[in-house]
């Protein structure tokens, strides 16, 4: 599904991509692990051709990615960190704007658009304005716009950031559920626990390099887990050994 080969991109100088190397197949969930700072949005801005890179080769679906590749992008989804839905607009309206930046036919985007409702569990709030809503519910608006068109790649940039824990169970049973009818998915997060829970394979990043990459039992093998005991003991002679009632 993607190849990443030799990427390399600087601020000034800093560089914020260290001849990053990764590759993700069709039909997993790939989880992107690392600290602030470490390069995953940055990737991700690459990948989707909207940062210019200063060295390496991005492949989507078998073609270099580049800004006007619109034939790729069509079958692109993408949810960032920050929510960008229209505060105007109502619950429906928002998911069928989405929809219709992909969709032109009249009948199929309403289908589609009435599937994303019943996906993200929003039917009781359609005619609600984003400001009405609670943030776990603003979270499952903001995936519902991206993943409306039925993408065969999905890009979730920690989409689960300050919702309570119910939302966010829901969130990733809905990711996983994605996952089952065929989409790709590409999952950042700073939370292992949720990239454990729902990703077959796992790259930990930092300073724009894979660190570490493989599935959750290898990466688990890299580490030493292993209790260490360690015992701290006084030479004593035989004047601290002798008796003093003797």
């Amino acid at each position: 599904m993607i190849e990443i080969r030799n990427l390399v991109k600087r601020y000034g100088s800093l560089i914020a991509l260290d001849h990053l190397n990764l590759t993700i197949q069709e039909g997993e969930v790939f989880g992107l692990l690392g600290p602030n700072g470490s390069g995953k949005t940055t990737a991700i801005n690459c990948m989707l051709a909207l940062l210019k890179y200063d060295k390496g080769e991005i492949t989507i679906m078998g073609k270099p990615m580049r800004p006007d590749s619109y034939e790729v992008k069509r079958n692109i989804g993408v949810v960032m960190q920050n929510v960008a839905v229209f505060e105007q607009m109502t619950v429906r309206e928002n998911i069928d704007y989405f929809c219709g930046l992909y969709k032109r036919d009249k009948a199929e985007r309403k289908r589609l658009v009435e599937e994303a409702i019943e996906f993200v569990e929003l039917g009781n709030y359609t005619k609600m304005k984003p400001g009405k809503l609670s943030g776990g519910l603003l979270r499952r608006l903001n995936i519902a716009c991206g993943i409306v068109h039925r993408p065969r790649l999905i890009i979730l940039d920690e989409p689960t950031v300050a919702v309570d824990p119910q939302s966010r169970n829901k969130i990733l049973e809905g990711i996983l559920e994605l996952n089952r009818q065929g989409s790709t998915i590409i999952y950042t997060s700073h939370y292992m626990e949720e990239v454990e829970y729902i990703c077959s394979r796992i790259a930990i990043i930092d300073h724009g390099r894979v660190l570490a990459s493989g599935t959750k039992e290898e990466l688990k093998n890299m580490i030493k887990t292993g209790e260490t005991i360690t015992i701290e003991a006084i030479v004593l002679d035989q004047v601290h050994l002798r008796d003093p009632l003797a």
